[in-house]
């Protein structure tokens, strides 16, 4: 087919109908088959450029008396999320849900001006971090052994709906631990994993995770399937102040390798 396709072009005669056929050929017959796969994007669910907040709704906590505050702030190369905190604790909530299987991978872009001195990971009293990405599972009453749903049953009496399942906290730390995974102080139903540290402040960094691994790896278990993507600045442990920023977040599924045959 290749070598007809090649003396069809060679030919002195040729005509504009002869390139057209010849190129269709091309197109429909021999690229599939090329043996080079193709890229194929991946399915983008979540894409969250910063432009306004209208896809996020403010999250609050009953015991926390001072939030911090959320902006969208603009330069020569785009517009961002800036979250400042000052002794104070609050996040940002994404209005819709996903289905972790479904859309297990996540990225986004992010940078701290500082980090907190009095941090730790492992108080309650330095459990604050300059940037944190939460993805939080949402508790299933089918899925719950007696116990379970009892006990989640009095908290909903307690604050009107059911507190999450559990958590994976993808925080900004104030020392470099590496990719460590820390029980959190206050529930072993959400894990923090350390992704920056004190080195890397000041300059913008890129994450990429799949959620689905993280989950398994910290708790030894599959994810409960629906879930939701929550940011936070928080310094009410600490009493300190930082300023922190977001450029994107993307919530997507990387496809499966196309089929490769052999030229």
């Amino acid at each position: 087919m290749r070598f007809l396709i090649k003396r069809m072009l060679q030919k002195r005669t040729i005509t504009n109908h002869t390139v057209f056929v010849a190129i269709f050929i091309l197109t429909i017959f021999i690229l599939p088959f090329s043996g080079h796969s193709r890229h194929v994007p991946p399915k983008v669910l979540l894409q969250e450029q910063f432009e306004d907040l209208a896809n996020w709704e403010p999250l609050s906590f009953p015991d926390m008396k001072k939030p911090c505050d959320y902006s969208i702030v603009e330069d020569e190369e785009g517009s961002y999320l800036k979250a400042k905190s000052e002794a104070s604790a609050s996040g940002l909530k994404y209005r819709e849900t996903f289905d972790v299987f479904e859309y297990s991978n996540a990225r986004w872009r992010w940078k701290a001006e500082n980090v907190y001195e009095k941090g730790n990971l492992c108080s309650k009293e330095g459990n604050d971090f300059p940037l944190r990405i939460y993805i939080v599972f949402k508790y299933d009453p089918k899925e719950a052994g007696f116990f379970t749903r009892l006990k989640y049953s009095s908290a909903k009496l307690l604050f009107g709906e059911y507190p999450p399942h559990s958590a994976l906290n993808y925080v900004w730390a104030n020392k470099d631990h590496g990719e460590k995974v820390i029980n959190s102080p206050n529930t072993r139903r959400s894990k923090l994993i350390t992704k920056r540290g004190l080195s890397d402040v000041g300059s913008w960094q890129n994450e990429e995770v799949n959620i689905l691994d993280d989950y398994r790896n910290a708790f030894g278990e599959d994810p409960p399937k629906i879930a939701s993507v929550i940011v936070m600045n928080d310094s009410d442990d600490t009493g300190e102040c930082s300023v922190s920023y977001i450029d994107y977040i993307e919530v997507y599924q990387e496809p499966d390798p196309p089929n490769q045959s052999s030229p």
